[in-house]
């Protein structure tokens, strides 16, 4: 069983797992979606005359209400700092407020919770 939930993502997010996390909510419905970014490999170096002089990410994120597209861009420095990010069709929010929804849907799923 351990061989499949390691397979499926069942098993805990490791600390130092090179992952870089953002959190959109749609301007629509108001749906945050967390979205994680594996920083060895879904960034796209962005290269100079001989070398990467840093690294960009285009991202197309889909909430799971209204189904709307936003696309997320993030600049990176050849340290993989992030420069700069924009988003279209949505905005930028804290993983609190990620948080703060996952507790809502949660009371609401939960019996007797408000429906």
């Amino acid at each position: 069983m351990s061989f499949l939930r390691r397979l499926f993502g069942g098993a805990s997010r490791s600390p130092d797992d090179n992952a870089y996390h953002i959190y959109v909510r749609c301007d629509r419905c108001g749906r945050v979606v967390h979205v994680r970014i594996d920083m060895r490999n879904d960034l796209a170096a962005d290269y100079g005359d001989t070398a990467a002089e840093g690294y960009t990410l285009v991202k197309e994120v889909m909430d799971d209400r209204c189904f709307r597209i936003m696309r997320a861009e993030l600049h990176f420095n050849t340290r993989r700092a992030e420069k700069s990010r924009a988003v279209e069709g949505g905005i930028f929010v804290t993983e609190a407020e990620w948080n703060e929804q996952q507790a809502k849907d949660e009371q609401r799923a939960s019996p007797g919770g408000p429906s």
